[in-house]
């Protein structure tokens, strides 16, 4: 597939990329893995003033959407930069706000959302205690569990995660908000949105490693030569390229189908989208030699969030087992 961005998504992106370069956000997010949210919720809020978090949420409720090509766009720049926070939970607690029918929860969280003035986390049970991502640090967590969704009145203790700046915790108690069939439809499709979003961060975080890794390998020198010169490494660099490649017009298809109502294609662009960003992690720790283990080095931050953006909103396994349920529909 052929995929071209117009003008304005063109000029949306670059304007995205200069403000999160010019964020720091390396130091936001070991701010925010240190349990110091401040200057994550300040960029929040700069994100929010470009239109991102609108991006997700219908006009009726202040919003510009939902448009998943340009979620798709905004995600993959903050993969790219190793935004913190729950900003794929976000926009799928959006999504299922807009799908639920219940008016009075919609009139509540989603002109917050669109202004960047409610953090929200979402969640669905698909068996034993759920963990929902910054349900410590979100304004509203919203937890689905079969046909019933409830608003979290608090969280438990922040656990252990593969990547420290996301922060999990076990969301507790809370009043029921709807249950019935439209609860589960609205998961549904909200599971899609979360799944196409950690997508597009994927890419970004993948092509983030490819570059830093590519410049790292022209400056190191053994033998007397760079090592960016030897063929294995060559070889190494173009199959992460590859990866990248081939996932990028997959989750392209799948905000297109998206947009037109049509999930098919979602599962097939996660799974290669991750499985690439988590080929180009492991590229990038190999070639960095022992420097990638260590945590000064800001390209840990991008390393630990492809293996848990792996498995977040949907497994390899779980993602191949849908691309072959369809195949087989």
């Amino acid at each position: 597939m052929r995929f071209l961005l117009d003008d304005a998504q063109r000029e949306f992106t670059r304007s995205l990329d200069a403000l999160l370069t010019a964020a720091d956000t390396p130091a936001v997010s070991r701010a925010w893995a240190g349990g110091d949210t401040g200057p994550g919720r300040r960029l929040w809020t700069r994100l929010a003033d470009l239109g991102v978090f609108a991006l997700a949420v219908p006009e009726a409720y202040e919003g510009v959407g939902p448009l998943p090509i340009e979620l798709t766009v905004s995600f993959v720049e903050l993969g790219r930069h190793a935004v913190p926070g729950p900003a794929v939970e976000t926009v799928a607690a959006a999504a299922f706000l807009d799908r639920l029918g219940n008016e009075a929860a919609a009139a509540e969280w989603l002109p917050g959302i669109a202004s960047g003035k409610t953090l929200a986390s979402f969640c669905v049970v698909t068996g034993g205690s759920p963990y929902a991502l910054d349900a410590a640090a979100a304004d509203a967590v919203l937890v689905v569990d079969g046909d019933t969704v409830r608003l979290a009145e608090s969280a438990g203790p922040v656990q252990p995660s593969a990547d420290p700046a996301r922060r999990l915790a076990r969301p507790l108690g809370g009043a029921v908000l709807a249950r019935g069939p439209r609860v589960t439809a609205a998961a549904a499709y909200a599971t899609d949105i979360a799944a196409l979003a950690t997508a597009a961060q994927a890419l970004g975080l993948g092509r983030a490693l490819l570059a830093h890794t590519v410049e790292y390998v022209r400056q190191r020198r053994q033998f007397g030569v760079a090592v960016g010169s030897f063929q294995a490494v060559k070889h190494r660099l173009a199959d992460t390229l590859i990866g990248l490649e081939f996932a990028q017009p997959l989750v392209h298809a799948a905000a297109l189908g998206l947009a037109s109502g049509d999930q098919a294609d979602v599962p097939m662009a996660k799974v290669a989208a991750c499985e690439a960003a988590y080929t180009a992690a492991r590229t990038a720790l190999q070639l960095h030699g022992a420097l990638g283990y260590t945590d000064e080095l800001a390209l840990s931050l991008w390393i630990r969030k492809a293996r848990a953006l792996r498995s977040a909103w949907g497994t390899p396994a779980d993602c191949r087992a849908r691309v072959m349920e369809g195949a087989g529909a």
